[in-house]
């Protein structure tokens, strides 16, 4: 036991030195290499690399203790509240929130809806639909969490996640340009269908100044909905789902509510009523960029397509499905609210 103790510990130690190690690799790639990937991208490109390496040297289990995904995905959570200021959100008035109410409630029952057709597990269809309707990873891991989903699914829903935002993040801004979308609904439509905050920035940032605003508003505004989708998750989980093999309570309901959650609302208050301001919102920012690299490292490290294949071809159906009806309706949305035509 002692042995097996000491070798963890080690696996441990080497483990973060190759993570961190890769961390600052990503940021050197980010910033020097001029190409339309942004830093979680090349965190998963290298996390991958270095998956076949040591895969290939039969020494990927030996550094697994220090793979948490989840923990660096929390803390930059967390830390992600200081940029969702309350007078931020309300800028946009009430366009931003009527989007992301409409956007969240309608991809996620139609997401939902979809994983029932195709028979996929509750857990799995209930952590696609957080993905695909709020915000990504973050949400699946808040999804997860709610309904005790299995660390495959969210592995799945990650990836899925991560394949797509790439050809997301750089085909709509052109094709904003070429439907001649102003800065507003061009932005608006970013936000409401990409999945992660990372990619939506940086399809607002190819098409223009103006629009990466409006886009970072609107994908805040969803973000914002993570912690009701989860609650009402764990309640419908807890009492609908599960009904009969455990008695539904309120203490139930908080075990399975994300607690990061609550910390990620901490931060925005304290930042929107200036407790934390200057250095403080800077550093966190900083820090939140280096937890969300660890974090997309470890996916591409703690990635296994062997185990992915169990799931079959009904997931990527499901996700590609509510992914082109999510984009359809983000456009038809953004339109009406962000062009003027109802008047908001």
């Amino acid at each position: 036991m002692a042995e097996k103790d000491t070798n963890r510990t080690i696996g441990l130690i080497v483990g973060l030195l190759i993570i961190i190690g890769l961390a600052f690799v990503t940021n050197i790639l980010s910033k020097n290499v001029h190409a339309a990937l942004e830093f979680p991208l090349w965190a998963v490109a290298l996390g991958l690399i270095m998956n076949g390496l040591l895969s290939v040297s039969k020494t990927r289990d030996f550094i697994m203790p220090a793979v948490r995904t989840e923990l660096y995905l929390r803390i930059g959570l967390v830390l992600l509240g200081s940029t969702v200021k309350i007078n931020t959100i309300t800028a946009v008035g009430s366009r931003g929130i009527v989007q992301a109410i409409i956007m969240v409630s309608s991809v996620f029952m139609i997401t939902w809806w979809l994983g029932g057709k195709f028979k996929l597990k509750d857990t799995l269809r209930a952590t696609m639909a957080a993905a695909i309707s709020i915000c990504g990873v973050s949400a699946a891991i808040a999804a997860a969490g709610a309904v005790l989903a299995k660390k495959e699914e969210i592995a799945y829903v990650t990836a899925l996640v991560i394949f797509t935002a790439l050809p997301l993040m750089i085909i709509m801004p052109y094709l904003a340009f070429a439907l001649g979308l102003s800065h507003d609904v061009a932005g608006a439509w970013f936000g409401g269908n990409v999945d992660t905050t990372a990619a939506v920035l940086a399809a607002g940032s190819i098409h223009s100044e103006a629009a990466m605003e409006v886009a970072s508003i609107v994908k805040m505004a969803q973000n914002a909905l993570m912690g009701v989708a989860a609650f009402l998750l764990a309640l419908y989980f807890t009492t609908v789902v599960e009904k009969g093999s455990q008695r539904p309570s309120v203490k139930v309901i908080w075990d399975r509510f994300p607690k990061f959650v609550l910390g990620f609302m901490l931060v925005s208050i304290l930042v929107s009523t200036g407790i934390f301001s200057g250095p403080a919102v800077a550093a966190m920012s900083a820090m939140r960029k280096w937890a969300f690299t660890l974090a997309f490292i470890c996916i591409g490290l703690e990635m296994d397509f062997s185990r992915l294949k169990g799931l079959g071809g009904a997931p990527v159906k499901v996700y590609l499905t509510a992914t082109v009806f999510n984009t359809v309706l983000a456009l038809g949305i953004a339109y009406l609210i962000f062009g003027g035509v109802l008047g908001l």
